[in-house]
């Protein structure tokens, strides 16, 4: 680490958050009600831009225990389940949460982040966490008690600000402060694909209670989502191959659209729609840390891992791990004897979830996968369970895993049956994983 400069104010709290995201507001709210000095520190200031307005069923109770419950209620649209649709066969299989396992809630939201985001930041002041927006970490260092962690701070005129605290937590998102600090930050070697996505005015959407629902298209070299968002804006991505996004030679919004036209059924959705901000573009974003956790210090949300957002999983995963991490925070200041035990199942936690969705993302393209979610059937609740992972209802006591096994069991069957075709996507999915590889 490097050493911290001399700042021209010190300020010292308990803990010590980075990044005022949905992990970081959420950490910093039940660290405050706990009775903890918390100082949250952002980047930038809220409202901003941020992709990933889809939620799950899980996050609703923790909504309820943040006291945030209406204010999502009221920016978000209800988003009752998934539609996967297969872009060559021109039809889509929707799965309801209800058919979950213990479809309780049956629905979640769809939101705009900015407005998700600003709720969740300012619910963290209202508990009494110092909230800091426009003010960048540089440097962190560990020394001795009584406030082993030291951190300089920027603000956006330039002024440095030191500050001490008993316990950091990093939540500083695809940024990785410490993952990046420490060298532990690590590239997903089984998945990598590259991502174009904006916002659409008049796309068409279905009628009804099948309104809100996700819509996940698959085509040749990758797959698209659709949002649809309560104000009338509709998010709309490409997850794609980075050979595919190799081949651009052309502005990345031209490469979208054009993108977009080779998967019919979804540009038939937005053949009336006008692209309403700036496409984005960015690459090889699957990652995971070696280490979710130190002495005074832990890892959560996307600061420690993040997966290819196909099951909308980010901000559940993000902002379970803050409340399990408030709860590991607490555990460590409080009764110190304890605290190894304890960050050893935080870090059990923090690996379980990318591990349950990443078994399913990285076979998701695969034609066998493809078929058994087009073709789904409830044999040995095998369906039930799916539906739970894709509610996120992977953490409780919820019975899933033996149904979950068998699933995986038939998928491997089907390939063996189809041993030609699963070779051909076996190869193609190495050759994409090998071209995005680093050079040495």
């Amino acid at each position: 680490m490097a050493a911290v400069a001399s700042a021209e104010s010190t300020r010292e709290v308990d803990v010590l958050v980075i990044g005022g995201g949905p992990a970081g507001s959420t950490a910093a709210t039940l660290l405050a009600e706990k009775g903890y000095r918390v100082a949250l520190i952002e980047k930038e200031r809220h409202p901003r831009f941020h992709i990933g307005e889809s939620l799950l069923p899980s996050n609703l109770p923790l909504f309820e225990r943040l006291g945030v419950a209406e204010e999502i209620r009221a920016i978000g649209m209800q988003k009752w389940g998934a539609e996967f649709v297969a872009s060559w066969l021109g039809r889509g299989e929707t799965f309801e949460f209800k058919d979950s396992w213990k479809p309780n809630p049956p629905y979640a939201y769809q939101v705009r982040r900015s407005e998700f985001d600003e709720i969740l930041i300012r619910r963290a002041g209202r508990a009494g966490a110092e909230v800091t927006e426009g003010c960048r970490v540089r440097e962190v260092e560990f020394t001795a008690e009584p406030f082993p962690v030291r951190v300089t701070a920027v603000h956006d005129g330039g002024r440095l600000e030191q500050l001490r605290a008993r316990f950091l937590v990093d939540a500083s998102g695809r940024d990785t402060f410490l993952a990046g600090k420490m060298s532990v930050k690590k590239r997903n070697p089984k998945h990598s694909s590259a991502a174009m996505y904006g916002h659409f005015h008049g796309a068409r959407r279905y009628e009804g209670k099948q309104a809100g629902n996700i819509s996940i298209y698959w085509f040749e070299h990758g797959w698209f989502w659709f949002i649809p968002l309560a104000d009338g804006t509709t998010s709309v991505g490409s997850v794609v191959w980075p050979t595919y996004m190799k081949q651009r030679t052309v502005p990345v919004t031209d490469y979208f659209l054009a993108t977009i036209e080779l998967c019919a059924p979804l540009a038939e959705r937005l053949k009336d729609a006008k692209l309403v901000t700036a496409v984005e573009a960015t690459g090889n974003y699957s990652y995971q840390s070696d280490l979710s956790h130190g002495p005074n210090y832990i890892l959560i949300g996307d600061a420690f891992a993040f997966v290819d957002p196909m099951f909308s999983s980010g901000v559940w995963l993000a902002m379970n791990s803050a409340a399990q991490g408030a709860d590991v925070v607490d555990t460590c200041l409080r009764n110190p004897s304890q605290a190894a035990a304890t960050l050893h199942r935080f870090d059990r936690t923090m690996r379980q979830g990318p591990g349950v969705f990443s078994w399913f993302i990285y076979r998701i393209t695969n034609p066998t996968m493809r078929d058994l979610f087009m073709h789904p059937r409830n044999t040995l609740r095998m369906k039930n369970a799916i539906l739970s992972v894709l509610s996120g209802d992977i953490f409780g006591s919820t019975p899933i895993w033996g149904s979950l096994r068998l699933f995986k069991g038939l998928y491997y069957f089907v390939s063996l049956l189809n041993l030609p075709r699963s070779i051909a996507a076996f190869r193609r999915h190495t050759t994409d994983i090998a071209a995005d590889a680093p050079a040495e």
